[in-house]
């Protein structure tokens, strides 16, 4: 095991070094650029878009599955998880305050990254044996880059499905098994059985299934923990000037070691920063398009207008309010990592209840996790084998579970932070090489709207 856990660690180093970051970044950057900066500028527009595709518009039902105002609460289901609460956390613990100013960096550019993924998904999607449509960067790849490249979705497809069991199922089901045992003394393997058994039984009823639960659950859950984050902010408000002066001075300067804190270089800042930015919103990782593909729309540009929205959402304002918790709390010198440093905080500021607040929402948000993701491996399974493998990995996914509740944490992490980099690669090389597809699209739907 120790073998094992050094050989992917190092790995990692590789595929989380500068040539990464600076891809990430840089698709980002270029995206941002080569599309005038509209992602940002366009916020509202994607918001009454998000109000209107609670119902697939006239002629559009035949389109796609869902409508898609479900089509983001599925990608946001897999989004909104525990990289909001523990991903968070473990960013601050190991680069220091300023890993939050790099994860917002990291969000802003991702806007252009999660619009340009939906409307490639939306654009170059296909109509599976079932009558279903499937999307996302295989797909993309292979009929928007041709044959030449169609290895490369392969590539993607086999580590998109392997990818889900880190950091769709075993990293969320570890997450919810180890906070619930700290709060509510409840075995990690019973935690496991009970998530396995609620899994299963919304998975038997596919997307459709899927994507009602995650538009119940996913505002519910999402702004119920915005709220306690505000009334926690309102709180410590007397710490809070502080705490935005540290996440700034700290994403240039070093930060030396106080309490239980390590103290954290500048390249720790950018690299956990960058990198639970990415675990959490998943801008570039080619995810959430598998998702916004199965939308009942025929723009893609409608359709990548609302993606967006799932990185504004995820990092702007969740993950912001989590950092901003942990930091202005204070307890982030305490040693405490990951969801334990959340629950800390929340429970500086609410005694005897703002821990209980925390493992609740975490249970939700990696729930709803693991049952978004399991959509994303089926089709990546689908388009490697076909509609015949998605029941055995359902199975396997099912499987998973409980043996990733009872896992070693670190492992876990370190595995999910491997596969998500191996996954991102080729989305991003795709992404650059189909941008003028992008650009040409946005330009002809804005000469008309």
């Amino acid at each position: 095991m120790a073998a094992l856990e050094s050989l992917i660690s190092s790995i990692n180093g590789i595929v989380w070094g500068p040539l990464m970051l600076i891809l990430i970044l840089g698709v980002g950057f270029f995206l941002s650029l080569g599309l005038k900066l509209m992602p940002i500028l366009k916020i509202g527009t994607g918001f009454k878009l998000l109000w209107s595709g609670r119902k697939a518009s006239a002629g559009d039902e035949s389109q796609g599955e869902i409508p898609p105002f479900q089509a983001l609460m599925t990608a946001l289901s897999a989004t909104v998880g525990t990289g909001n609460i523990a991903g968070v956390a473990t960013a601050i613990f190991l680069g220091g305050p300023g890993a939050l100013f790099w994860m917002w960096i990291t969000a802003l550019i991702g806007l252009a990254t999660k619009y340009s993924e939906a409307v490639l998904a939306v654009k170059y999607r296909e109509t599976d044996e079932r009558g279903k449509h499937v999307g996302g960067p295989m797909y993309y790849i292979r009929n928007g880059l041709g044959k030449k490249w169609a290895w490369m979705g392969v590539v993607f497809a086999i580590f998109g499905a392997c990818a889900g069991f880190g950091i769709g199922n075993t990293v969320q089901a570890n997450s919810v098994a180890s906070v619930l045992e700290t709060n509510f003394a409840i075995p990690t393997w019973a935690s496991g059985v009970v998530i396995m058994v609620l899994v299963g039984a919304v998975l038997l009823g596919g997307i459709q299934r899927i994507g009602h639960v995650a538009g119940a659950l996913v505002p519910f859950m999402a702004i119920s923990y915005i709220v306690a984050g505000l009334i926690v902010l309102a709180i410590n408000a007397a710490e809070l000037p502080n705490a935005i002066s540290l996440i700034f001075t700290h994403a240039f300067s070093p930060i030396a070691a106080q309490g239980g804190f390590a103290g954290a270089a500048v390249w720790a800042a950018i690299r956990f920063g960058v990198a639970r930015g990415i675990f959490s919103n998943e801008a570039g990782l080619g995810s959430a398009p598998i998702a916004h593909a199965a939308a009942q729309t025929h723009d893609p540009v409608r359709q990548g207008l609302v993606a967006m929205l799932g990185t504004f959402i995820d990092t702007l304002i969740v993950c912001s309010i989590t950092g901003l918790v942990i930091v202005s709390s204070g307890v982030w010198t305490g040693g405490e990592q990951g969801a334990a440093l959340t629950s800390a905080a929340f429970a500086h500021a609410l005694p005897s209840f703002g821990n209980y607040l925390v493992a609740i929402s975490l249970a939700i948000f990696a729930f709803t996790t693991i049952i978004g993701w399991s959509f994303y491996g089926e089709r990546c399974v689908e388009f490697l084998f076909g509609v015949k493998a998605i029941v055995p990995y359902r199975v396997l996914w099912i499987i998973a579970i409980p043996v990733g509740a009872t896992l070693s944490l670190d492992f876990v992490w370190l595995v999910a932070d491997t596969l998500n980099a191996m996954m991102a690669i080729p989305n991003l090389i795709a992404l650059a090489l189909l941008s003028p597809v992008v650009f040409k699209l946005t330009r002809e739907y804005f000469a008309k709207h």
